[in-house]
């Protein structure tokens, strides 16, 4: 068994390496890091340079998650009878539901990680889901994963910015969706407008966000810690309230059809960032507190043994760091990253 997990951090250091080239992994951390030195330009800086931030961010991080997750990266609301795994599922079921999703529509999965999602849904509803995506290795995981799957004849990839989606035509899907991604966004309005201008006259958009709730107070210094530890550990520019999302969704020209912040869904004892929170447990014990200190002890082995590249461990560090933040944001209640609203493009437009 210790065999077998030790050939598991090696993957994820060769996943980490490949994506980011062995001898620039520490570069990135510093780099990464230095978005969030407020003496170097704070959240200005990671705004205007969210692209190279992204990137960045998903070259170090990709191996550990899916390691860690699987292949679909968000949360979930989540009941006492349900598994994690179920839980996950679901609620990318209950997104394809809401968009009213049928065989031979097209529909834009907005920020689609290594296509997890795409892939669930894409076997849930038989319709035809195109996942964009700014990160190379990400686009080149999700090819692998849908090829292995025999799924690549209903998910696909465009890698490019969802900021301007020069690749994709004025009025081309039936519907777009994006789980826990647009909050990389500079600005929500134009990430907005952009999936505006692709969906066709009536076409839904749905999404689950990460935002700060109205019990956050930025001069409360517990909570602003506790939101820059999430920005920072997440590869986020600025995490924002529910009302800057629907005020950028009617700018770009959206319907609200509903909002709710899903969180109030879950069972009392299984709040969202359960997972993240525990002590030792078999279910998940790869993101419980002790599966990553594990991970990070023999990332740090194989660093100093060379079979990694010098950084990792750092990556793996900043990981454990911000789940704690993320438990501490769901505790008080000043975050959540299940945010849903389902808007719609006008008829007429």
């Amino acid at each position: 068994r210790k065999e077998y997990k030790m050939q598991e951090m090696k993957e994820i250091s060769k996943g980490t390496a490949y994506a980011a080239s062995p001898q620039h992994v520490q570069e990135k951390v510093n780099e990464w890091k230095g978005f969030y030195d407020d003496k170097t330009g704070g959240a200005d800086k990671r705004e205007t340079s969210y692209e190279r931030l992204v990137n960045q961010y998903y070259d170090l991080v990709t191996s550990f998650y899916e390691y860690g997750w699987g292949t679909s990266f968000h949360f979930a609301p989540r009941k006492n009878w349900e598994s994690l795994e179920l839980s996950i599922a679901k609620h990318e079921y209950y997104l394809a539901h809401k968009l009213k999703l049928e065989k031979g529509q097209k529909c834009l999965d907005v920020g689609c990680g290594v296509g997890g999602p795409a892939r669930n849904i894409a076997s849930f509803t038989n319709a035809n889901i195109v996942g964009f995506n700014n990160n190379a290795y990400q686009i080149k995981r999700g090819v692998d994963h849908m090829a292995k799957s025999e799924m690549s004849d209903l998910v696909t990839f465009i890698q490019g910015d969802f900021m301007k989606m020069t690749a994709v035509s004025d009025g081309s899907y039936d519907a777009a969706y994006s789980i826990e991604s647009t909050c990389h966004a500079p600005n929500r309005v134009g990430v907005y407008s952009e999936i505006f201008r692709i969906l066709k006259p009536g076409a839904l958009y749905g999404s689950y966000e990460w935002i700060v709730t109205d019990k956050y107070s930025e001069n409360n210094p517990e909570n602003a810690k506790i939101k820059k530890g999430i920005e920072q550990g997440n590869g986020i520019p600025n995490l924002v309230k529910p009302g800057v999302l629907i005020d950028a969704l009617k700018t770009a020209g959206f319907e609200i059809v509903e909002t709710e912040d899903l969180v109030r869904r879950s069972h009392k004892d299984y709040p969202w960032y359960r997972s993240l929170s525990g002590g030792f447990s078999i279910e998940g014990f790869r993101h419980t507190k002790i599966g990553r200190g594990i991970t990070n002890v023999m990332v740090m082995l194989l660093e100093k043994c060379r079979l990694a590249p010098a950084g990792t461990t750092e990556v793996s560090g900043l990981l454990m760091e911000t789940a704690d933040d993320l438990v501490a944001g769901g505790r008080q209640e000043i975050f959540s990253p299940m945010y849903f609203f389902l808007a719609r493009k006008p008829a007429n437009k």
